[in-house]
């Protein structure tokens, strides 16, 4: 168990505040935010060229170091060191939350593992914006962020997620943006709703808003409008149907129908080990303890 009281710490270690930055406006920065990263000791950057735009822009002179997903078990060590030293420490991505789709999870958790508090600032969130303005049932909502690459890595995935009638909301690269859509229309159907934003608080933020077939047909016939970021917001199943499970693998061990599934569906072991978790209504870690022999 841990307890943890963000403003009357009597004790003298660091804190780590985790500070969302603008997705896009730098209007969108809150004072609080500006305060935090001005009297901090330091600030823990994913990008610190990109960051230091921003310092310059708010002229905030507090000094930086990279934490990186390429670089978190270097850093890790280092930075909790400091918070136990006494230094506080602000913890920023490039854009939005930090651990939304981008470092800062483990950072967090060896902070609270080392008994030192962390503290959220409230702040910019490119899934929460798309989601509000997208027309779309704002809740219940589930939130996966990026997709895989492969596209039958990605048939595999929202298969998994074709029965939820929570509002779906996902992340992609303007790349991949059309492929995505054109695997929804083949798994959710092509009536399904859809709202994609792009741009989010730039000058060219865009909705689209309709049934996944219209949007695909509108942006096969508008590519130039496939820049920037993207957020995906999709309806939920309305109409869920419980899936008939298949009694094929019966006589298969767990490892067999990982494997089984890997072969029949073309997909990597982890997208295996959630699918057949979910056909055998078991916990996943059963499912991949089985699978790796441990």
């Amino acid at each position: 168990m841990n307890r943890q009281s963000s403003f009357k710490d009597e004790t003298k270690l660091g804190k780590l505040y985790l500070v969302p930055t603008p997705i896009g406006n730098l209007d969108d920065m809150t004072f609080r935010a500006v305060d935090v990263l001005q009297q901090v000791d330091l600030i823990a950057a994913e990008d610190t060229r990109h960051t230091q735009k921003l310092l310059n822009h708010f002229n905030i002179q507090t000094p930086q170091i990279s934490f990186h997903e390429h670089n978190t078990q270097q850093r890790i060590p280092e930075l909790v060191q400091k918070l136990l030293d006494g230094q506080s420490i602000a913890q920023v991505s490039d854009a939005g939350m930090p651990s939304i789709s981008d470092p800062g999870r483990e950072l967090t958790q060896a902070a609270i593992a080392n008994h030192c508090a962390v503290v959220p600032l409230p702040g910019a969130n490119a899934a929460l914006t798309a989601l509000v303005a997208s027309g779309i049932a704002p809740q219940p909502f589930y939130f996966h962020g990026f997709l895989p690459r492969k596209s039958s890595e990605i048939t595999a995935v929202l298969t998994d997620l074709n029965q939820k009638t929570e509002t779906l909301i996902f992340y992609e690269s303007p790349y991949r943006v059309k492929n995505v859509l054109a695997v929804a229309e083949e798994v959710f159907g092509p009536e399904r709703e859809v709202a994609v934003a792009r741009e989010l608080t730039k000058q060219y933020e865009e909705f689209i808003r309709g049934t996944i077939a219209e949007v695909s047909d509108f942006l096969a016939d508008n590519s130039q409008l496939i820049r920037g970021e993207f957020v995906l917001v999709f309806s939920g199943n309305d109409a869920p149907e419980r899936l008939e499970k298949s009694k094929e693998w019966e006589n298969l061990s767990l490892k067999e129908h990982v494997e089984y599934i890997m072969k029949l569906e073309d997909i990597r072991d982890k997208w295996a080990i959630k699918k057949v978790a979910s056909l055998r209504d078991l916990p996943k870690r059963d499912v991949y303890a089985a699978y790796h022999e441990i």
